[in-house]
């Protein structure tokens, strides 16, 4: 069994420049003001447009992220409308094979991150995801296929999943995920990410 922290990446439809000038020659429709278009406007048009509330011109650019994270995340994630999601399968990947290396990987969930060694809590959680690890290949030595095998699974499985919304979805991700009231593991996720779109999308997302 491997233990590990969550992490992402992000998959830019382009440069800064190509995100805000596809923006402003969307928005610019509303006016019809394209002749207003040069090499420096874009920046401005954008900040206005969000501080005006404008936000659905915001829908004609969609960001893609992957994520590794853990079940229990993944279920929050999956609720936000509207997107594409693409995660992977637990039945389609058999945890036995050579190409997980005959083991399940877990997310060390953040509340266990800052313990002490030997903490009697920590002990408690890592003897259950043995169990749960020892449980699901005991299935599958004996013929149970990983679509029935996957039920003893934990909650904080590692799941790698592909994330698509557009920037407007992602503005309203961030208000929700990456607050006080969000799940603690969630809000390292959101803020990780709400940190490399403020560096790269200001105008949108704030500075960082």
């Amino acid at each position: 069994m491997r233990i590990i922290k969550p992490s992402c990446q992000i998959l830019w439809p382009g440069t800064r420049d190509v995100i805000l000038k596809r923006i402003e020659r969307s928005g610019r429709v509303a006016y019809r003001s394209e002749d207003r278009i040069t090499k420096e406007s874009a920046s401005a048009f954008v900040k206005k447009i969000v501080i005006n509330g404008h936000h659905s011109v915001l829908e004609h650019v969609s960001v893609s992220v992957e994520a590794t994270t853990d079940r229990g995340i993944s279920h929050e994630i999956v609720r936000h409308r509207i997107a594409a999601y693409t995660q992977e399968s637990t039945r389609a990947c058999d945890y036995q094979k050579e190409k997980f290396k005959g083991q399940i990987d877990v997310v060390l969930p953040s509340f266990f991150w800052e313990l002490k060694k030997n903490d009697p809590r920590f002990e408690i959680w890592l003897d259950a995801m043995k169990y749960a690890e020892g449980a699901y290949l005991g299935l599958r030595l004996r013929g149970v296929p990983p679509e029935v095998a996957r039920s003893v699974l934990p909650t904080c499985l590692r799941t790698k999943i592909f994330i698509t919304y557009d920037l407007r979805e992602w503005m309203h991700f961030f208000s929700l995920r990456a607050v006080r009231a969000a799940h603690p593991d969630m809000q390292i996720i959101a803020r990780s990410l709400l940190k490399k779109f403020q560096t790269k999308l200001p105008e949108i997302f704030g500075e960082a």
